[in-house]
């Protein structure tokens, strides 16, 4: 029984099985032979309809091409995961091989390898995976369907960005360029498994992305760093270079893996990705508030490079006849590359030694980084052939001003070819244009056009009120930009009559004295206008540091259409110092260029294989960077304080004490602190404190206020004041209410100290400075001295033989700065800058000591200050000789001294002979409390005066309106215990209708509140001048409120004011009378 039993059940269990595999067998079969008939079906409809057999071989051909290219990206694509897999066991095997096979982090010292990082990107790449398909599900699929009624039922059916995450092979950072920024190159390099499929039910279309490369250099700019959080303004990125890019397609996007079209779509989807992420294209990120991005997103370049194309020397013999037997010659043309920007030479016919003797002109916008590269080739009627290349990095270019030189050809047998580099510097100021436009006409070139005195940056920022189309449709406009033969567009702004294109454009000019811009807006179909524009430049020399940033009024447009851009000019010049390298001989080895063939550092400019760089002549000056000595000095002179809070209490606070104020001071990341005062709730300071800072946007000064306690200090309040605002002032001595306590004001004295190279001034400064005295024991400084040191050249070994590693100490009394270690070396460069306050230049030295790894000391310098005062400027710039070193030892460096100028130091009467002074201002005394006798803040003795208004009243020819801006009010009366909550409003009488009524915002319990805000106004001048201003100071109170709602009034008239010149002034606020 048990037997029996069995046999049925193994024999049920066997008999699906064998169904299951015959069904599958068959199915395959159908499959295969479904296939078959499927490649037959071509060639059967081409004979029922008569097509030609070549049809048939052509659609053959075109899947063949098609099977070639797929299997060739899925090839690519499993070899770069293996090599990111194994990236480490790959390097150490082929450690031999030539450079290009290596990650950079082997091939640059400089280069970091950051495999923390990559780790962090594989643990959180699901997670960001995540959020990518939220976002194409969420928000890029509703948004695709909204733009077309095709597309409305596109939908994202399947959405992974796989397993592979993205890799940073290497990073290399540059801070030794701009202190006021963070410079990252990200070696990027990805090769994905990713999977987006698509799917239009509509049409039954489906397409996707089975795998993805991308491998390129990003640089990463943090930018400008400030003095609070998040500590950075801004991210700028963008691709120096186009990256390489590698698209697996499935679906019906399979047909652009066909031959001819896999080209044309990826050559499309890099022009896309260039137009925002590779240069001169930015993307950038603001992180703080009031910043102007579009400076970070469109900079000026930093600078222009003129190339010489002179000629070219043994070159390879393409045209060669019977088959290679006899050689012949070549037909030899050079196309020249930085960036976007190409040029092609005209072809010399049958020579193997050619000569062009062409210049070009490039914009050179990120230095270090660019590269130009030139490719030789050999004209032929089909394909071209290749002649070699070669690449120079312009950062060197940059440094040596002029580089004229033999380079050889990489990747050929032999071939050299001649340049000459030179760097142009932009200049800010006309007085040098004429001489520029001399030398150019001097020059001889076989290129059509001239060469350039000047390069103009436009920035299109915006329009307003643009007319409608017919219709009163909303247009779509485009701006045609036009100078000379030379036209640019912008992009297309869709639907909308106030565009925002934010577009920037450049141009090079051979004369701006006699040549227009001319600006057309037109609506998208190129025909219909909506306004156009002329400027001359010759009204941009007369400008402000060459730029105009403003609304222009168009014409042939409406009544009210404007646009607004920002327009600067810069002269290009060559540095009169700047002298040629001597050339060097072609390369007596041929052959040599097989290897990198480009200038890729100082040691050897062209790496192996490429030329040997000959001695370059020494530059006699220095070449600091733009923004070298731009720095400006605050002083903050704390006086007094009133009102404070009682803390110090006794018997559980039924017994009122006092408070033991001090008061910390925080600035670029510096911290002052007063001394504290005992037992006074107005306490008086009188210290002054000194800083020098950079310009940044929202850079922000904070005060606080606290009592000095045993255990913990008590907070007594605090305030903050923007830097812009005192620049804009230059000179403020007022209160500032304290917030978050009840009660408390502080007396300042701000002055953004004025630099002066007029040595007059100095005697004048420091007799008023001998004449102050302060409860911190400081001295006012009288200058700031900023120090570049460049190089140095010819320093002695090291006593075992070898070249140092050497530092330097610059040092002024008792602060010292240190540069960095530069790589063993007897001429090192340092290339940084450094800036001291002064207190007398007459009795100050400064010293720089040179060492090996601040050891070994090599040689040193001591400069007296006079011999600063005594240069021409103020500006000492040249080589000096060492003390303690070799004969030959020099250090090159720039040292500039500003006096420091101030409002206090004015002289009351005129100069005597001898030069002394008949009376200086007398020095701060602390008896004279009464707000309404300090300097600089002069109130009216009126009885009914309640404070003061700071206005701005002008008027705008160009845009035929009317402006009034509000910027602040000061010392306002107080309207209850808790100060006031001030604003203001205004009316333009007669205006019986309260047209032009205008408001500002609220600002709580502030007694010097900041307002600046603009009111603008469409009058003619006639009519303006015919207004009056009726303007009121009120603190915001509620309906039921018994507070005053009145704290002052004005009336001005504006007939009194020379609208034209746009008048600033404090204006006294009069209380109402019955």
């Amino acid at each position: 029984m048990p037997a029996a039993d069995a046999d049925p059940g193994m024999s049920g269990g066997s008999e699906p099985a064998a169904p299951t595999a015959r069904g599958e067998r068959a199915l395959s079969v159908l499959w295969s032979f479904g296939k078959y008939l499927g490649a037959l079906l071509p060639v059967y409809l081409a004979g029922y309809y008569g097509f030609s057999i070549s049809v048939v071989l052509l659609g053959l051909m075109v899947y063949m091409g098609w099977k070639h290219s797929r299997q060739q990206k899925a090839t690519r694509l499993r070899s770069a995961m293996y090599l990111l897999e194994n990236e480490r066991e790959f390097t150490t095997k082929k450690v031999f091989r030539v450079k290009t096979d290596l990650p950079p982090w082997v091939s640059f010292p400089d280069v970091e390898k950051v495999e923390w990082l990559n780790k962090i990107l594989q643990q959180a790449w699901p997670f960001i995976g995540q959020y990518l398909e939220k976002l194409l599900v969420e928000t890029v699929a509703p948004a695709i369907s909204a733009s077309s009624i095709h597309l409305q039922t596109l939908s994202f059916t399947k959405v992974n960005i796989g397993d592979k995450a993205l890799k940073l092979v290497g990073i290399k950072a540059h801070t030794e360029h701009d202190k006021r920024q963070v410079m990252l190159d990200l070696y990027l390099s990805y090769a994905g498994d990713v999977e987006v499929n698509v799917e239009i039910k509509k049409y039954f279309c489906k397409a996707g992305v089975k795998g993805i490369q991308l491998h390129g250099k990003l640089r990463v700019i943090l930018e400008p760093l400030i003095g609070d959080l998040p500590l950075i303004g801004a991210v700028t990125m963008f691709f120096i270079r186009r990256p390489k890019l590698d698209i697996n397609w499935t679906g019906l996007t399979n047909l652009l893996d066909i031959p001819g079209l896999n080209a044309m779509s990826d050559t499309m989807i890099m022009d896309a990705i260039a137009s925002h992420l590779v240069l001169p294209n930015r993307l950038t990120v603001p992180l703080v508030a009031d910043l102007h991005v579009a400076q970070l997103r469109s900079p000026l370049p930093r600078g222009v490079v003129r190339i010489h194309l002179l000629e070219a020397e043994d070159l390879t013999a393409k045209d060669t006849v019977i088959k290679g037997l006899i050689n012949g010659k070549s037909d030899p043309y050079a196309v020249l590359r930085v960036g976007t920007q190409i040029f092609t030479s005209h072809h010399v016919d049958s020579n193997l030694n050619p000569q062009w003797r062409e210049i070009y002109e490039v914009i050179v916008h990120e230095v270090p980084g660019q590269e130009l590269e030139v490719e030789v080739f050999d004209k032929d009627p089909d394909q071209d052939d290749f002649l070699g290349r070669a690449k120079v990095d312009l950062d060197i270019v940059k440094k040596a001003r002029i580089v004229d030189d033999w380079f050889n050809l990489s990747d050929v047998p032999s071939g050299s070819v001649h340049l000459k580099l030179e760097w142009l510097s932009l200049l800010s100021s006309a007085d040098r244009l004429s001489e520029v436009i001399q030398k150019n006409q001097n020059l001889t070139s076989k290129t059509a056009d001239p060469p350039a005195a000047a390069i103009l940056a436009i920035y299109l920022d915006q329009a307003y009120d643009l007319p409608m189309r017919k219709g009163n449709k909303d247009p779509s406009p485009m701006v045609q930009i036009s100078i000379q033969d030379t036209t640019k567009e912008s992009k297309t702004c869709y639907g909308t009559n106030n565009p925002v294109w934010e577009d920037a454009f450049t141009f090079f000019i051979q004369d701006p004295r006699k040549q227009d811009i001319d600006i057309q807006v037109k609506d998208d179909d190129r025909s219909s206008p909506l306004g156009s524009l002329t400027i001359p430049l010759p009204r941009l020399l007369g400008a402000p540091e060459l730029t105009m940033d403003q609304w222009f009024q168009l014409e042939n447009s409406g009544s009210g259409s404007r646009i607004y851009i920002k327009i600067v000019l810069r002269i290009l010049w060559l540095s009169d110092d700047a002298s040629p390298t001597t050339p060097s001989p072609r390369p007596p080895v041929p052959g040599s260029g097989s290897g990198q063939g480009g200038v890729t550092s100082e040691v050897n400019p062209s790496g192996p294989g490429g030329p040997v760089k000959p001695q370059p002549t020494r530059p006699q000056h220095t070449t600091p960077d733009p923004e070298f000595a731009t720095e400006g000095v605050l002083r903050i002179h704390l006086v007094e304080a009133q009102n404070l809070i009682a803390k110090d209490n006794f018997m559980g606070g039924m017994v009122k004490g006092k408070s033991d104020p001090y008061v910390k001071i925080r600035v670029a990341g510096i911290t002052f602190r007063s001394h504290t005062i005992k037992e006074n709730l107005n306490p008086v300071w009188n210290e002054l404190y000194e800083v020098i800072l950079t310009q940044l946007p929202g850079q922000e000064i904070q005060f606080e206020l606290f009592d000095k306690d045993i255990d913990q200090d008590d907070f007594l309040g605090r305030f903050k004041l923007n830097l812009r605002d005192i620049i804009s002032a230059q000179f403020i001595d007022t209160w500032y209410t304290l917030n978050d306590v009840k009660s408390g004001r502080v007396h300042l004295v701000l002055e953004w100290l004025p630099r002066v190279s007029e040595i007059q001034r100095l005697e004048q400064i420091l007799q008023y400075h001998s004449q102050q005295s302060y409860q911190n024991k400081v001295v006012p400084s009288t200058g700031v001295l900023f120090v570049y040191v460049e190089r140095a050249h010819g320093l002695p070994l090291k006593k075992n033989g070898k070249e140092p590693k050497i530092g330097a100490e610059i040092i002024l009394k008792n602060v010292t700065y240190k540069t960095k270690i530069c790589e063993r070396s007897t001429s090192p460069r340092w290339d940084e800058a450094f800036r001291y306050l002064i207190r007398d230049p007459r009795d100050e030295t400064l010293t720089v000591k040179l060492s090996h790894s601040w050891g070994q000391v090599l040689g040193s310098l001591t400069l007296p200050l006079r011999e600063v005062l005594a240069e021409p400027g103020l500006v000492l710039d040249r080589w000096l000789s060492l003390d303690g070193a070799l004969p030959e030892s020099q250090i090159l460096l720039r040292a500039t001294l500003k006096i420091l100028d101030t409002q206090l130091a004015v002289c009351r009467g005129d100069a005597s002979n001898d030069g002394s002074i008949d009376e200086v201002i007398p020095r701060w005394d602390p008896s004279h409390l009464d707000l309404k006798h300090r300097s600089g803040f002069s109130i009216n003795d009126n009885p009914n005066s309640t404070g003061q208004v700071k206005l701005t009243t002008g008027y705008s020819t160009e845009e035929n309106r009317l402006f009034i801006t509000v910027h602040s009010c000061r010392a306002l009366a107080a309207c209850s215990k808790d100060g006031a909550d001030p604003y203001v409003s205004f009316i333009l009488l007669p205006d019986k209708k309260a047209t032009t009524k205008r408001k500002t915002a609220t600002k709580k319990r502030d007694l010097n509140p900041e307002f600046n805000e603009r009111f603008d106004f469409d009058f003619t001048l006639e009519e303006a001048t015919q207004r009056r201003l009726d303007l009121s100071v009120k603190n915001s109170v509620s309906f039921m409120s018994r507070e005053r709602e009145l704290i002052g009034k004005l009336q001005l008239d504006l007939d009194q004011i020379d609208l034209k010149t746009s008048v600033t002034q404090w204006y006294d606020l009069i209380a109402e009378t019955n």
